[in-house]
Formats: C-alpha cells, structure tokens, sequence
C-alpha cells in the first residue's frame, strides 16, 4: 500500500505520512494506531508538538516491526546549539522509545539566531553519520535560509516540510529544494490550515474547481489535493483523528490527475502564507523548555 520517494541519500520514505500536530497526547495513541491499522508507515510528529511518548506507544502497540515504520520528528528551536541538540535527539528517542530516528529536521529556519541553526544542523550531521539518525532535514526553510545553511553544510538537507497546498503553493520553495535535490514535504498539504483557522480567501475544502475534479474522479477534494503532491513528486502530511477521514486520506492510489486538472489546481494559489512567517518564530517568542524523557 503506498508508495515510497527516494532521498538524496538513498533512503526511502514513505510518501504519505500521518500527521499530529496539535494532536492532544491522550488522543494521539489512538489515531496513530487507526493510522498505522489503515496502512500508514510514516508517521510525523515533532517535540514541540508534547505527543512523541505517545507516537512511540502506538507504534508498539501496532505490533508492527520497527523497521516498517518511518518515524520523523522535529527539533524545536530551544534546543539549537550543537550540544543542546545532540541532547534534543536524546530526549526524543527516548520519549519515542526507539533507538534510531528516520528522518530528523530542524523545525524552523531561526534567521534571528541562524548562528545556533548551524550549529543545530552540524549536530544533525554528526547523528547521521553515528547512525542515530538515517536521514535528516529541515522545515519551513525558504530559498534565502537553504542558501545560507548550505554555505556551511557538509550534507545536503533529505527534506524541506513547508506549508504547501492549493491555496499556498510556494513555487520558488519548491524551486528551491528541487535545484538542490530535496524532497519538499508538505504541512497542511489538503489546506486545513485554511478550515481550521478563519481568514480571508475560503477554504480549499470548498474549492469549486477542486470539487469538480473530485467529482469527476468520484473521489473527495482532500484525495484530489493529497494525490496532486504525489503527482508532483512531493510527501504530504496529512492530519486527521477521525478513523473514516484517516482512510479515506490514504486511499490516493489508484487515480490519476490529468495535467489538465493539475494545471487548474496550479491555478488556485492565492500567495497567501496562513501559518507563521518563518522570520517571527524567534527564541523571544517561541522559545520554550523541552522536557527531558
């Protein structure tokens, strides 16, 4: 079931992955056991999401074996800083309770203090090449922070997460990470962030041109957005704690967009960035302590 992008590393990893941010930890046992029960293998979280001890719990009582399971997680900004973020790895493996971590990311690009990103990234690096980590990458980076990272990198990022759907599409991030052969994975990739948060510029879900395509295919507008990544050559993930929706979501398989279909759907980005700017999440603001595992 599924299927599978190759990192520039030669890694493989799922293309869907299940998503929890902002998923209460009582609540994210069980829909990551609905997820891994559906088919998932990829399951997506972060330390500041406060739900990894969690997603280790359900990826154990799922049965399956660690190695057909992709686990990424993130490193908040807290813990930049070479040694703080050797530690940070430390603290999310044991709350996942695996040894080894898949795919490990910076959370956000930190302009404000880039000096400790670096040195974050170093850290990343040096989990790699020790095998505690077997791919590693960043997110919500734009073109400007990659150039800057890459100045000082010895390995080019596997992943770049960034907000990417319909109503978002950042061509020029997505330009980026292709120029330099990273994977671009996208948040809010079915633009919950546009049903979930009120704003200008509707939501996706309502989309006209979305749901003709939908109907034209007998599938939902969220499967038509999540097979439109795939099409694209990107990961998605998508988030839900609703057994039916967590199903119907990785149900994208099986139908093939047109370059017509995927042209209008091209069509529809507004420019509109609805979540954070990268440039605000500063150590000020966002900052917070992490807890050990």
């Amino acid at each position: 079931m599924g299927m599978n992008l190759l990192l520039n590393n030669g890694v493989e990893i799922p293309a869907l992955g299940f998503g929890v941010f902002q998923t209460p930890p009582q609540e994210t046992v069980d829909a990551v056991e609905t997820a891994l029960r559906a088919g998932y293998r990829h399951i997506d979280t972060a330390a500041a999401y406060g739900n990894e001890r969690e997603v280790g719990e359900a990826i154990r009582r799922s049965g399956l074996d660690r190695s057909d399971v992709f686990v990424e997680t993130k490193v908040w900004i807290s813990d930049y800083g070479y040694d703080s973020t050797l530690r940070a790895f430390d603290k999310s493996a044991g709350k996942l309770g695996v040894d080894r971590i898949d795919l490990l990311v910076l959370h956000q690009p930190l302009p404000s203090r880039f000096d400790l990103a670096v040195e974050a990234y170093r850290a990343l690096e040096a989990l790699l090449d020790n095998g505690g980590v077997r791919a590693i990458g960043v997110s919500n980076f734009m073109p400007d922070h990659l150039d800057d990272l890459l100045k000082t990198a010895s390995v080019v990022p596997a992943v770049n997460q960034v907000e990417v759907h319909p109503y978002f599409a950042q061509p020029d991030v997505l330009a980026a990470d292709a120029a330099h052969g990273i994977v671009s994975q996208a948040w809010s990739p079915i633009g919950g962030i546009t049903f979930y948060r009120d704003g200008e510029g509707g939501s996706t879900l309502d989309d006209r041109t979305i749901a003709a395509i939908a109907q034209e295919h007998g599938r939902t507008p969220a499967q038509v957005m999540l097979r439109r990544h795939l099409q694209q050559g990107r990961s998605a993930i998508p988030k839900s704690t609703r057994p039916e929706r967590i199903a119907e979501n990785l149900d994208v398989f099986d139908f093939v967009l047109t370059d017509a279909e995927l042209t209008a759907i091209d069509g529809l980005d507004q420019g509109v960035r609805r979540g954070p700017e990268p440039d605000a999440i500063t150590l000020e603001a966002f900052g917070r302590e992490i807890p050990e595992a």
